[in-house]
Protein backbone atom coordinates (compact mmCIF):
# COMPACT_ATOMS: atom_id res chain seq x y z
CA UNK A 1 0.00 0.00 0.00
CA UNK A 2 1.06 3.58 -1.12
CA UNK A 3 0.77 6.68 1.08
CA UNK A 4 0.85 9.75 -0.31
CA UNK A 5 3.28 12.35 0.76
CA UNK A 6 0.36 14.10 1.83
CA UNK A 7 -1.24 11.76 4.22
CA UNK A 8 2.13 11.37 5.49
CA UNK A 9 2.46 15.20 6.14
CA UNK A 10 -0.73 15.35 7.80
CA UNK A 11 -0.52 12.58 9.86
CA UNK A 12 3.31 13.85 11.38
CA UNK A 13 1.67 17.62 11.68
CA UNK A 14 -0.85 15.72 13.40
CA UNK A 15 1.22 13.42 15.49
CA UNK A 16 3.40 16.18 16.85
CA UNK A 17 0.59 18.18 17.55
CA UNK A 18 -0.55 15.41 19.61
CA UNK A 19 2.98 15.16 21.24
CA UNK A 20 3.66 19.12 21.88
CA UNK A 21 0.12 19.27 23.85
CA UNK A 22 1.30 16.27 26.29
CA UNK A 23 4.41 18.17 26.70
CA UNK A 24 2.94 21.56 27.40
CA UNK A 25 -0.02 19.64 29.41
CA UNK A 26 2.55 17.66 31.74
CA UNK A 27 5.03 20.36 31.68
CA UNK A 28 4.31 24.50 33.46
CA UNK A 29 6.14 26.35 31.10
CA UNK A 30 6.89 28.66 34.32
CA UNK A 31 8.66 26.37 36.54
CA UNK A 32 9.95 23.53 33.74
CA UNK A 33 13.25 24.53 31.90
CA UNK A 34 11.04 25.26 28.72
CA UNK A 35 12.75 27.56 25.59
CA UNK A 36 12.88 30.80 26.72
CA UNK A 37 12.58 33.85 24.28
CA UNK A 38 15.42 34.84 22.20
CA UNK A 39 14.25 38.13 21.53
CA UNK A 40 13.14 38.87 24.74
CA UNK A 41 16.80 37.95 26.21
CA UNK A 42 18.23 40.61 23.83
CA UNK A 43 16.14 43.17 23.67
CA UNK A 44 14.02 42.95 26.67
CA UNK A 45 11.01 43.41 24.46
CA UNK A 46 7.95 40.79 24.20
CA UNK A 47 7.73 39.09 20.94
CA UNK A 48 4.08 38.45 19.70
CA UNK A 49 4.48 35.10 20.81
CA UNK A 50 6.12 35.67 23.91
CA UNK A 51 3.85 33.91 27.00
CA UNK A 52 2.88 31.25 24.19
CA UNK A 53 4.08 28.53 26.21
CA UNK A 54 2.23 29.60 28.79
CA UNK A 55 -1.00 30.37 27.11
CA UNK A 56 -0.95 27.22 26.03
CA UNK A 57 -0.76 25.67 29.41
CA UNK A 58 -3.10 27.36 30.77
CA UNK A 59 -5.93 26.58 27.80
CA UNK A 60 -4.74 22.86 27.92
CA UNK A 61 -6.16 23.35 31.79
CA UNK A 62 -8.90 24.95 30.84
CA UNK A 63 -7.92 28.38 32.59
CA UNK A 64 -8.94 30.22 29.53
CA UNK A 65 -8.78 33.48 31.77
CA UNK A 66 -5.01 32.81 33.03
CA UNK A 67 -4.13 32.15 29.00
CA UNK A 68 -5.98 35.35 27.92
CA UNK A 69 -3.55 37.61 30.42
CA UNK A 70 -0.44 35.09 28.82
CA UNK A 71 -0.61 36.42 25.25
CA UNK A 72 -4.13 37.15 24.23
CA UNK A 73 -3.40 37.34 20.48
CA UNK A 74 -2.44 33.94 20.94
CA UNK A 75 -5.85 32.69 21.70
CA UNK A 76 -7.18 35.26 18.59
CA UNK A 77 -4.27 33.33 16.33
CA UNK A 78 -5.63 29.67 17.01
CA UNK A 79 -8.56 29.75 15.23
CA UNK A 80 -7.43 31.57 12.34
CA UNK A 81 -4.47 29.12 12.18
CA UNK A 82 -6.54 26.41 12.11
CA UNK A 83 -8.77 27.95 9.25
CA UNK A 84 -5.24 28.44 7.09
CA UNK A 85 -4.77 24.95 7.68
CA UNK A 86 -8.21 23.99 6.87
CA UNK A 87 -7.82 26.38 3.62
CA UNK A 88 -4.40 24.84 2.78
CA UNK A 89 -5.53 20.94 2.85
CA UNK A 90 -8.45 21.95 1.43
CA UNK A 91 -7.23 24.67 -1.65
CA UNK A 92 -9.07 22.02 -4.37
CA UNK A 93 -12.42 22.32 -3.21
CA UNK A 94 -11.90 25.61 -0.90
CA UNK A 95 -10.32 28.01 -4.07
CA UNK A 96 -12.29 31.10 -2.79
CA UNK A 97 -11.41 30.61 0.95
CA UNK A 98 -7.80 30.14 -0.04
CA UNK A 99 -7.85 32.80 -2.48
CA UNK A 100 -9.14 35.02 0.56
CA UNK A 101 -6.94 33.83 3.36
CA UNK A 102 -3.82 34.36 0.63
CA UNK A 103 -4.54 37.78 -0.32
CA UNK A 104 -2.35 40.37 -0.44
CA UNK A 105 -4.55 42.30 1.80
CA UNK A 106 -5.43 39.51 4.03
CA UNK A 107 -1.23 39.17 4.72
CA UNK A 108 -0.86 43.26 4.94
CA UNK A 109 -3.72 43.22 7.67
CA UNK A 110 -1.74 39.70 9.38
CA UNK A 111 1.32 41.34 9.61
CA UNK A 112 -0.27 45.06 10.57
CA UNK A 113 -2.20 42.90 13.54
CA UNK A 114 1.09 41.58 15.01
CA UNK A 115 3.08 44.55 14.42
CA UNK A 116 0.07 46.78 16.71
CA UNK A 117 0.04 43.59 18.98
CA UNK A 118 3.59 43.77 19.53
CA UNK A 119 4.33 47.71 19.78
CA UNK A 120 0.82 47.69 21.96
CA UNK A 121 2.01 45.33 24.59
CA UNK A 122 5.53 47.06 25.48
CA UNK A 123 4.59 50.63 25.36
CA UNK A 124 1.56 50.51 26.68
Amino acid sequence: MRVSRRRLAVAASIAAAIILCAVYYRFDPEVSPMPRCFFKALTGWDCPGCGSQRTLHALLHGDAASAWGHNAAIMLLVPLMALYAVAEWRKSTLPRLYALLYSRWAIYALLAGITGWTLWRNLA
